[in-house]
């Protein structure tokens, strides 16, 4: 067997002290943890806020542009929107100038949530971010490599 089927240890000692995209992988679910709990007793999970959040808009969005934003395909989207369109948080709509495209309408039920749940996602991410320092230049980073 030769050193490329067998890594040594130092190797995997290596990118566990030093692989981006395990420790992103890492503060993602420690952060989506956090964030679920105290969103929680909303009855959201930080992916539903950050969803809703992505609807609150002058002019309901398109299925793409909000995809893109929160780094999902249509599927994945389509999936996640569906609870809360059950719930009334959010209705798809066809898209008035073609028929086979779909709008996202945060309704009022949708935006009461969403502004109950801001504060709450406000004094969480103001404890988050506390020690990290220069959290400005963290999220550029974050943004270049996505």
């Amino acid at each position: 067997m030769s050193n490329l089927d067998s890594p040594s240890f130092a190797a995997t000692l290596h990118v566990r002290d030093h692989c981006l995209c395990l420790h992103a992988q890492r503060a993602a679910r420690a952060l989506a943890r956090r964030f679920d709990a105290v969103l929680r007793p909303l009855g959201l999970t930080s992916g539903q806020f950050s969803l809703l959040n992505a609807l609150n808009r002058p002019q309901p969005p398109g299925m793409a542009p909000v995809a893109a934003l929160l780094a999902m395909d249509r599927t994945t989207l389509t999936a996640a929107l569906k609870p809360l369109a059950r719930q009334g948080y959010v209705q798809v709509l066809q898209d008035p100038t073609d028929g086979r495209a779909r709008k996202l309408l945060l309704t009022e039920a949708g935006r009461a949530l969403l502004g109950r749940a801001l504060p709450v996602w406000q004094a969480t991410h103001a404890e988050v971010e506390a020690p990290l320092g220069d959290a400005g230049a963290l999220r550029a980073g974050l943004r270049a490599l996505g």
